[in-house]
Formats: structure tokens, sequence, C-alpha cells
């Protein structure tokens, strides 16, 4: 649903301005250049007709960056489905391993090497809790988020833990207990820091810059860190559900900007120290773009990934047999779905129950594509509102 404030409209209100302090990376203006235009002339589309009223529509294409808040619906749908051809039918916790604040100059400096490190500390850690608490290889399905609900930085990651694993023998076995929380949760605050800032120390003194973070590892050693736990969780069903909500979520959706108005931006933001309650927060123009700059990952960083027995190659090696619980057989329409050939737009349409192809006007007949759009190839400057017809 398109909104009347988008963040398209704030790159290309403060865009060129931002661009010009030189702070941004190459890799940040070209992702905010693509925002800029996506599904917009610059970018092509094409032209549809109504079979049913004759109302004509102009389509524009996408840009399909994982940035983008208007290009991730999709991609969310579709990884969900099939990650539920490859979830366990066991228990599953969520935990959600954070970052102090102190670490965020280490972030900036190197934003790649920080995240490696950090889900590398976060899996080393689960694994080792699962070793020396139930003596099972267990696995883990992570997700990195960089951002707070003010746009701050913010560096976690969500994992999802499932409750069963395999022996040093080759033997499955369920771990945790139902309703209790999986690890001890002080314990494993203090392992994942000392893991983290081990793993930090031996990159830094590889790199020839301990000098330069020194004094913020000091502060970070002193600092106490917190890992939250929350107990098992419902059917495999409700775990696909709820991770979906964390894989392709972006720094800011377009829903939650109010109003751009002044050289300012307002947006909903949860104050977490209120009770969650959502407030609005405004930013200056600027300041809000930098601050979203701030959440464009490394180019070809994977922000997904999968550990232990959720590891495609593992799994395959292992050839593991899952022993079947009482969880209904939810990969059943999926796998009907698999034995015909379906569009892209036909799998959205299944998944969602979104038809794009259906008429906005008289919601009954189906738009038919006539003609194509070319791209602009010189739409003018990259961030202009004027430039760029909308």
């Amino acid at each position: 649903m398109r909104t009347s404030f988008e963040l398209a409209h704030v790159v290309r209100l403060f865009g060129s301005q931002l661009v010009e302090r030189k702070t941004l990376t190459p890799l940040q203006i070209k992702v905010l250049g693509k925002i800029a235009v996506c599904r917009t002339a610059a970018l092509g589309g094409h032209e549809e007709v109504c079979d049913c009223c004759g109302v004509v529509r102009y389509s524009y294409n996408s840009c399909g960056d994982r940035h983008c808040p208007k290009c991730q619906a999709a991609k969310q749908a579709f990884w969900i489905e099939e990650l539920l051809q490859s979830t366990l039918p066991v228990r599953h916790y969520h935990l959600v391993f954070t970052l102090p604040h102190v670490l965020n100059p280490l972030c900036l400096h190197n934003d790649r090497l920080y995240y490696n490190l950090l889900f590398d500390a976060v899996w080393n850690t689960l694994r080792s809790f699962g070793y020396t608490h139930y003596g099972a290889e267990t696995g883990a399905l992570c997700v990195l988020h960089t951002w707070g609900q003010n746009l701050s930085l913010h560096p976690h990651i969500h994992c999802i833990v499932p409750a069963a694993g395999y022996t040093l023998d080759g033997r499955w076995k369920n771990i945790g207990h139902s309703g209790l929380f999986l690890y001890p949760v002080q314990q494993l605050s203090q392992a994942f820091k000392a893991a983290l800032l081990d793993r930090i120390k031996r990159a830094l003194r590889k790199n020839k810059e301990m000098a330069l973070f020194y004094e913020t590892l000091q502060q970070a050693y002193k600092t106490k860190w917190v890992v939250h736990c929350q107990p098992s969780l419902a059917g495999t069903g409700h775990v696909v559900r709820y991770l979906g909500q964390y894989t392709h979520r972006v720094a800011i959706t377009n829903q939650r900007i109010l109003n751009i108005k002044g050289g300012k931006v307002t947006f909903i933001a949860k104050d977490y120290r209120d009770r969650a309650i959502k407030k609005p927060v405004t930013l200056d123009g600027l300041e809000f773009l930098r601050r979203f700059s701030m959440h464009i990952l490394p180019q070809r960083f994977v922000k997904i990934r999968r550990f232990g027995i959720y590891n495609h190659t593992l799994k395959r090696n292992l050839k593991l047999q899952f022993v079947p619980q009482t969880t209904p057989d939810i990969d059943t329409p999926a796998k009907q779905a698999s034995k015909k050939t379906e569009t892209s737009i036909e799998r959205f349409e299944r998944l969602t129950g979104f038809k794009p192809s259906r008429c906005p006007v008289c919601k009954t007949g189906h738009l038919i594509i006539v003609r194509e759009l070319p791209r602009i190839r010189s739409p003018g400057p990259l961030f202009s509102m004027t430039a760029i017809a909308y």
C-alpha cells in the first residue's frame, strides 16, 4: 500500500546535500540512488489496460535493492515458504544477542569485519553451550539487524535455535525443557562477551589497529552485556511466521514515516523505556538520512545465516533422519504448488492473497500489459524531486 510519505521522498529531498558533505561511501550513494528512482519512470515499466472497464495504468519497475522498503514483500513471502520446507518439527527458542554502544566506533570503522566477527562469536557461543549442557551439536538460524527504533546504530542478532541436535556418535537428541529457557542467560552473556572481544582483539592486532580502539575495548569489558532469551515457541508454523517478521526488514518502513515538513522528518518509533509505546520522533532531514545510511550493509554481505543442523551442507553430509512430531504437515501447500509451474506473480498471489493484476478501479477486471516502457537513460540529478516524475 502506497503511503503519503516515503523514504524515497526523503532521499530526493536531502540526498544531494548529504552527498556534498562527503561522508557517504560509494556503496551508500549507490543504494540511495536506487531507492530514489524505485518504481519511477527512470527504471522503465509497462502500460496496462483493464479488460473490464478499460482504465489505463502505468506501472514502473522496482529497484530490487535489499535496503529498499518497497522491494521486500515478495522476497519475504518466498523466503518464508522455502523456510517452511526446511524447518524441523520441534520446539524452538528465540535468543537475541545485543552489543553495547561503546563498540559502535569499531563498527563504523570496519562494518564487514565487525559483523562477521559477531556472527562467528554468536554461533561459537551457542555451539559450545549445546555441547556443555546437552552433549549435542545443535543449530541456529541467525538474522542480523543493525538499527534501533530511532535509527540509531544498534547491531544485534536474532537467533532461532531448535530444541534438538545430534550427539558425537550421531544419535538424534531432543534438548531443552518445555516452557523454560534453553541456556542460563547470565552464563550465556558472559561467554558471548568473552568470545566476541577475543576475536576483535585478534583482528585488530592482525590489522595493526589495536592502538586505535584500546580504550574502546577497555570500556566494553567494564560494560554489562545482555542476551535476551525467550521460552520455547509454539509449533513450526508459528516459528516460521515469527522469524519472517525479522528476515527482510529494513531500518525503517514507509508506513512509519508520518510527515516531511520544514526540513524535518517525523516518524513513529517504539519507546522501550516506556512500555514500548509508539511515539512520534522528529529528526532533521539530513540526520534522518545519515542514520539510515549507517544501516546499509557491505556489498554481498550475507545477513541471514544457518549454522549446525540448519546448515544445508551439514544436513546433506550427515543425512540426518528427523523423527516426525505431532506438528501438522505444514509443507503440504508448498509441495502441491511445486508440482506445477508457477510464475513469480502467481506464487506471490498464492502466498499473500494480494492480486497485483486486479484492476484497482472496478475491482473485477484484470490488467493486461499492452506496451513496455523503456528506461530513462538520463533522468537528471539523482536526488532531485523535480527530475523524476513519481
